[in-house]
């Protein structure tokens, strides 16, 4: 007998279909706008200059010229593509080379590069997970940490964003559960900015005897006098088991690697499907992640990673003083605050977000959008980010267009939530 079911039919029912049709007719859709040039800090986008605050380009190195002529001596040296995958016909001495400096700046034994930031995590979390074992995950990590821990048939404990004392007790649940035990956090959290307090989980780590994995991808290039990340910020290098990292932020391409023990990184390059049943990263790709990782390792890295920071501040002190509420930057427990490029507006409803999104990009702003399950329910918040290639007056710029558009879109629209 036939099945009655439409497979399909989630795809012409789901929830969003009535949200989406509304936002397309009003032209208010944030999503899946199109890009007519490279990601500089002022961009051409579907017809107009705007003003960009919502990329990934930290460092602003897509449009250096050392970065595009490492992509284009891949290019002109391998070709557009490898056609198979790292295990075959795929690894070049760029590979080996981009691993080897990895693994170095890192501070591990050895690295192992993925062809995107996402099958790095899934690679990871897949292979050394198993049905036996038990994962630990702040409910704020990126998805594709989610994803690896679905993927491996671990047993999933999550436990509510920072919250430290539902940690300690998922980790004392899992000594119960009779394997071996992971802990996995973003060391900055893609949507608030906020830094995991990886001190203090490594702490718990040791005391329950779980190993500790930090997705390093908005830390990268950014946080650290090397630029290493939130485990050389916090100094827990040495107590953090492993480390991941994408090229699609700080280092101006496509790609991720999980930098750690050399025995794990060669268990993870001979298992790890996500690894082994892909094409290897376009020679490109491995070309200019492998120039920018030189450029950040060397004394200009160290003055990227400054001005990258100091525009953060310089955006979030405006906002704040344009009565926006910001997400406030990280405070340690001996008062030192941590400021990361990403910098949220909260604004609340859903609609509301995407309606102020509208009249900031109508107005020359591009910022992104992020609403539930991105964020929690009635979490919206505009997401803006900083590059070290915006220089103060673009900035001002763009707090001049958020002053005219909060005034105007609050006589229409009722209050924002307000800084405290």
């Amino acid at each position: 007998m036939a099945t009655t079911i439409d497979l399909f039919a989630k795809a012409r029912e789901h929830e969003r279909i009535e949200q989406l049709q509304a936002a397309r007719e009003l032209d208010a859709l944030p999503y899946f706008r199109v890009l007519e040039g490279p990601t500089l800090p002022v961009v051409e986008m579907e017809g107009k200059r705007r003003i960009m605050l919502g990329s990934n380009n930290y460092l602003g190195l897509t449009g250096d010229e050392r970065v595009k002529q490492g992509a284009l001596d891949a290019l002109n040296r391998y070709g557009t593509g490898l056609t198979g995958s790292r295990l075959l016909n795929g690894t070049t001495d760029l590979h080996v080379e981009l691993e080897r400096e990895l693994a170095e700046w890192l501070g591990t034994e050895a690295a192992i590069v993925f062809t995107t930031g996402h099958q790095a995590n899934i690679g990871a979390l897949g292979t050394i997970l198993g049905p036996s074992d038990t994962v630990i995950a702040d409910s704020g990590d990126h998805a594709s940490i989610l994803d690896g821990c679905l993927l491996s048939g671990a047993k999933l404990r999550a436990f509510r964003h920072g919250r430290l004392d539902l940690l300690e007790k998922r980790l004392a649940q899992a000594e119960h559960d009779g394997g071996g035990v992971l802990v996995v956090v973003d060391g900055v959290f893609s949507m608030e900015g906020d830094v995991a307090p990886l001190p203090e989980i490594a702490d718990l780590c040791g005391k329950y005897g779980a190993r500790l994995m930090v997705d390093e991808a908005h830390a990268l290039g950014v946080l650290g006098a090397r630029g290493a990340g939130t485990c050389e910020i916090l100094n827990v290098e040495d107590r953090v088991d492993l480390r991941m990292a994408t090229f699609s932020k700080s280092l101006a391409s496509c790609g991720g690697v999980i930098a750690g023990p050399a025995d794990v990184v060669e268990f993870l390059r001979i298992q790890a499907r996500s690894f082994l049943f892909t094409a290897s990263g376009v020679p490109a790709a491995i070309g200019a992640a492998l120039a920018a990782t030189r450029i950040c390792r060397s004394d200009e890295g160290r003055e990227l990673f400054a001005k990258v920071l100091d525009n953060a501040r310089h955006l979030h002190r405006g906002l704040h003083e344009l009565g926006f509420k910001v997400v406030e930057p990280t405070t340690l427990g001996d008062g030192t605050e941590i400021v990361t490029p990403v910098v949220p507006v909260v604004v609340g409803d859903d609609w509301k977000a995407v309606f102020l999104w509208k009249a900031l990009y109508d107005a020359g702003v591009f910022v992104n959008v992020a609403i539930h399950p991105a964020v929690p329910p009635a979490g919206a918040l505009l997401r803006t980010s900083v590059m070290a290639t915006h220089d103060d007056a673009t900035l001002d710029d763009a707090l001049e267009i958020f002053s005219e558009v909060k005034r105007a879109f609050e006589a229409e629209h009722g209050p924002l939530p307000t800084a405290l």
